[in-house]
This record gives C-alpha cells, structure tokens and sequence, in this order.
C-alpha cells in the first residue's frame, strides 16, 4: 500500500510567561526515510521586554511627585480657606467680589420696581369704569414673576455669602390712560420698554460677573434669566403689534378676552 504523505504546515508558538525568555518553535518538513514526516524544532530567544519605569518623577518646579497629587491637610492651611471666627462674615463667601454683591443688589431693585409698576397697571385695569380683566390678569402676574426674579436674586447673594440691601422704589404712576393711544396700548407699550430695560440692566450683570472672572454668577445669570428675558420681550412685542392694529375701542375688549383665556 502506498505511504499517504501530509502536507506539512509552519507553526509558530511563543511563550507568553511574563519573564521568559520567548522561543519560536519552528515546525518544518523532514523525512525519518520511512516516508513519515516528523519536525525539527529550533529556539532562539527573543527581545527581553523592558523593565517597568518605577524610579519618581520630578516636576516641571523641580519637586518630587510622589503619587499623591491632592494633598487635603496641606492645602486647607492657606488663608483662604480658612473658616473666619467673626460670626459677622459669611463662612461660606468664596471668590465673590464686592463688586458682584453690589451688582446683584442693584439687579434685585430693578426687578422690584418693574414688578411694583405692573402691579399698580393691575389695579388700574381691575377698575370698575376700566373692567379690562385679562389685561388686569396679565399684569398681575407680571408683577408676580418680577418679584420671583428679585427673590431669586435675593437667594443667589445669601448663597454666595453677600449680604442683600434693599433699596428704595420710585413711585409708580397710578394712571395709564393716553389720549391718542388708549391705556391698553399705551400701557403694553410701557411694560415692553420696562423688558428692554431689564434686559440691558441683566445683560450689564453678566459683563459684571465675567469682568471679576466669577463663571458661577455668569452661569446663573444666563440660566436663570437672559432665555426666558428675550422670550417675555417678543410675547409682549406681539401683544403691541396686535392692539396697534385693533386701535381703541371695541377691539380692545377682544384682545382683553384672548389674555383671560
């Protein structure tokens, strides 16, 4: 019967043990001369892997790093962060200029004089010879979210360790009726240029907070007040748009129902 020859096939094994030396194991076609194949294996070593670096690394300053970076019971010894002994300063006051405190002061009186003239525009159009509920609604609650915004204001400074200062409101005008316009127009046009107002007044607190490098107050700034500040602006924009083009009269009354809807 015919010797049945195999096709040989190179194979490669290295070793994978951390620390050994490596040795490829060859498998090539020889003949014993009674036609079986068999292998001859050959061993070389291979490149020794490098050493793992365990020596310290020195800084760019020239000190030793050890490993640990963030040294807590070192650092909390510096002056400025240490708890003050005064009970008449804020312990929890950090990074927070003067100037910021007195920007967001002035900020809280800006949003407590729009709200205190919206109110007054709301007992004037929940007169009984005016009746003009939804406008009264409207700037009822105008007024309302003004002095949210002041008290969120309020909150702000007594979290940063500020100490909030009211100060004194001007006088709102109690009437609001305009021969050529009528007070429904002439008053919606009044709350529009208030939020342009507070908006500038808004936008000079960002430029505070970003000018004494506070990130945290700018934040806020933009968070809580710029995006629902532009939004307000065009609702009302609108309303000025739409009692432009009803005029006095009759049509001032439809306005005034879509606004209690």
């Amino acid at each position: 019967m015919a010797a049945t020859f195999l096709s040989p096939v190179p194979a490669f094994s290295l070793a994978a043990k951390q620390g050994d030396t490596a040795r490829v194991l060859i498998t090539s076609p020889t003949s014993d001369g009674h036609g079986i194949s068999c292998s001859s294996v050959s061993a070389f070593p291979s490149a020794s892997r490098k050493k793992r670096n365990t020596s310290l690394v020195v800084s760019a300053t020239g000190e030793t790093l050890t490993g640990v970076v963030f040294q807590p019971f070192e650092e909390v010894k510096k002056e400025v962060f240490v708890v003050p002994n005064s009970p008449q300063v804020s312990f929890a006051r950090q990074y927070f200029v003067d100037e910021c405190e007195a920007a967001i002061n002035e900020q809280i009186n800006v949003e407590y004089t729009a709200s205190y003239v919206y109110h007054a525009m709301f007992a004037y159009f929940d007169r009984d010879n005016i009746a003009l509920k939804g406008l009264a609604k409207f700037f009822k609650e105008s007024s309302e979210e003004e002095r949210e915004h002041a008290e969120k204001l309020m909150e702000y400074q007594n979290i940063r360790g500020g100490k909030v200062v009211l100060h004194s409101i001007l006088t709102s005008p109690s009437e609001f009726e305009h021969v050529e316009k009528g007070d429904a127009l002439y008053a919606m046009e009044l709350a529009l240029s208030l939020e342009k107002l507070t908006n500038e007044k808004l936008l000079s607190l960002h430029k505070v907070a970003d000018e004494n490098n506070d990130p945290q107050m700018a934040d806020f700034v933009e968070g809580e007040f710029l995006t629902e500040q532009v939004e307000s602006i065009k609702k009302i924009a609108e309303y000025v748009a739409q009692l432009r083009m009803v005029g006095k009269g009759h049509g001032v009354w439809h306005f005034d129902q879509m606004l209690l809807n």
